[in-house]
């Protein structure tokens, strides 16, 4: 049996001749050795087609842009998550550094002495000698809260991007999802 079997993959009968004669079908390798040199030659001549198509005088004789339509039915929520993830974490350094380089340039443009001047000037002297903003808004604890609220962004900004993956996936399956055209440049 495991021979018939054999011989019934490998052979096919010819319906105009006899039922004795059998036209043998190539082995694989020669099969799909022969598609890949077809797909090979097919490749090379749309290759050399490409740059007439693009001279003016081709574009001008040519066909018009290929579109194509797509449909977006689904997003993977576990991509989503490693995406929004990276990104969130991405914008918390930013907003590190970014306040970090405000805090920088407002204590080299002396706008904390002008405040702690302005309130000594405001209350006096003797019951402002102690006062410091530097004690209530310095860079240390805007830095730290700055990263609390970043690491707590990362958190939320990751939590509601899958929330939202998930929910378009649940409103792709009833309504059919976004549908996209697409067109090639000329």
């Amino acid at each position: 049996m495991t021979d018939r079997s054999t011989e019934q993959r490998t052979t096919r009968p010819v319906p105009a001749r006899g039922p004795e004669d059998t036209v043998t079908r190539p082995a694989l390798a020669d099969r799909v050795k022969e598609r890949l040199t077809r797909a090979g030659d097919e490749h090379q001549a749309n290759k050399d087609a490409a740059p007439a198509a693009a001279t003016p005088a081709g574009a001008a004789a040519g066909r018009a842009p290929r579109r194509a339509r797509l449909r977006l039915t689904r997003v993977d929520p576990w991509s989503v998550m490693k995406t929004s993830f990276l990104l969130s974490i991405a914008f918390g350094i930013v907003t590190v550094v970014s306040v970090l380089m405000v805090w920088t340039v407002l204590d080299r443009a002396g706008v904390w002495e002008s405040i702690n001047a302005t309130v000594t000037d405001i209350v006096g002297e003797d019951s402002a000698s102690e006062f410091d903003i530097e004690n209530y808004i310095g860079t240390s604890r805007v830095l730290g809260f700055t990263m609390l609220v970043a690491a707590i962004d990362v958190i939320i900004l990751t939590a509601v991007a899958t929330l939202t993956a998930f929910l378009y996936n649940m409103s792709a399956a009833l309504l059919g999802g976004v549908e996209v055209t697409l067109a090639e440049d000329n």
